[in-house]
């Protein structure tokens, strides 16, 4: 099975709700709406709720019960494990903006130390195509494990692989089976990602081991960093043992929270590899936006972009956010172009970055062209927001304006 046809799989999978059934009105889910209306304090109101919802699913009035976990979240209730069941049952019904809002406001509740609901919203937000939330949840939820919450592990891992960093999902997925051996999903995640961009420590030159063969570059101050690639196409990046050491340091140091060492490590990589190494120095630029040095994160994905883009398009994707940052938005907006190119209709979550930036700039009909395909591939996968209509017929009237 090949990456793409694995990937798909996996989010099919993931995002598959069972099937409800037909609607009907119970004379049980009545009963409980009237206890609802009559109950004197919220924590008498919300139990009566959850069974009232719990009565509404199993009778098929998916939207009825959406309704209803959405008043439990918005009540004035401290109950965090009650919250986290609740964005489960919303997961499971579709409603992932409302499931968000649980999590969230579970983990908020537990002033952030929540790694079974950050676990659950990192899902929700990579299935939405929330990459950098998604990744900042996950991350978050594997550091209060200190790094030993399989789950948590897995899905980083599918983040990256989602984003092409196939070396990095790997990684998390070896960390799944040093927690789990028997981590089946993880077992099947390594057998079919394939080779591609992936990182190996090169062997000693007295090692028994074939060696692939080499692309010979234009220059002759070519490094171990560039590809190699086989007779399929998959590159795989070969590096000294320095340098793989610098890298894995670099890596454990950002995963704690070390960013300036981190940073020194990706550093002292890079200049070994002749000033560039693609993994480094798209990696190294997230640290540096962390640490809120865009200037420098920029001239580093703009050298992957530049020379690795079609291997790496997530730098794209930033170099995108960080020109917006700055206010460039004719360039912010010919990234973000190249980003939905690249991924296709992997992500139409870079389709609502593409509208934004071209409302920015008063190309309302633009920026209505790229909603509409957004809106278009979201129903297509069951997932169109509710305010999605609204969005594009308030784009339409600007639009209509500009004639």
């Amino acid at each position: 099975m090949n990456t793409k046809l694995f990937l798909a799989t996996v989010i099919l999978a993931t995002c598959t709700m069972p099937v409800l059934a037909q609607t009907t009105t119970s004379a049980e889910s009545l009963s409980l709406r009237e206890q609802v209306e009559a109950a004197s304090d919220v924590q008498t109101k919300v139990a009566l709720q959850r069974k009232l919802a719990d009565e509404l699913i199993a009778s098929g009035n998916k939207a009825e019960a959406i309704k209803e976990l959405k008043s439990i979240v918005a009540a004035d209730l401290f109950d965090p494990s009650g919250l986290y069941n609740i964005g489960n049952s919303l997961a499971r019904l579709g409603a992932s903006d409302e499931a968000i809002e649980a999590y969230r406001k579970a983990i908020d509740q537990r002033k952030g130390n929540y790694s079974r609901a950050l676990n659950n919203l990192g899902v929700v937000l990579l299935r939405q195509g929330r990459w950098d939330e998604s990744y900042e949840a996950l991350s978050a939820a594997s550091k209060l494990e200190n790094f030993h919450y399989a789950e948590a592990s897995y899905n980083l891992g599918r983040l990256f692989a989602a984003r092409g960093q196939h070396d990095l999902a790997i990684r998390e997925w070896h960390r799944v089976l040093k927690i789990d051996p028997n981590h089946s999903a993880a077992k099947l995640a390594i057998a079919n990602i394939g080779t591609e961009e992936t990182i190996v420590e090169a062997q000693p030159a007295t090692a028994p081991v074939a060696q692939p063969v080499k692309d010979i570059a234009a220059s002759d101050k070519r490094t171990a960093a560039q590809p190699t690639r086989s007779a399929a196409g998959p590159r795989t990046l070969v590096i000294d043992p320095v340098s793989y050491n610098f890298l894995q340091q670099a890596r454990s140091a950002s995963e704690r929270g070390k960013l300036l060492e981190s940073v020194d490590n990706y550093q002292r990589l890079i200049k070994r590899e002749g000033g560039y190494f693609a993994p480094a120095n798209l990696e190294l630029s997230y640290v540096l936006v962390t640490l809120k040095r865009p200037d420098e994160a920029l001239v580093n994905l703009l050298q992957v972009a530049n020379r690795d883009g079609a291997h790496f398009p997530i730098s794209y994707y930033h170099a995108a956010r960080l020109y917006e940052m700055k206010g460039e938005l004719k360039l912010a907006e010919s990234a973000f172009v190249q980003t939905v190119a690249a991924y296709g209709g992997k992500n139409s979550q870079f389709l609502l970055d593409l509208s934004r930036v071209r409302e920015k700039q008063g190309d309302f009909k633009g920026a209505l062209a790229a909603m509409e395909q957004y809106v278009a591939a979201m129903k297509q996968s069951g997932q169109a927001p509710p305010w999605s209509d609204e969005r594009i017929a308030l784009l339409r009237r600007k639009a209509d304006s500009q004639k």
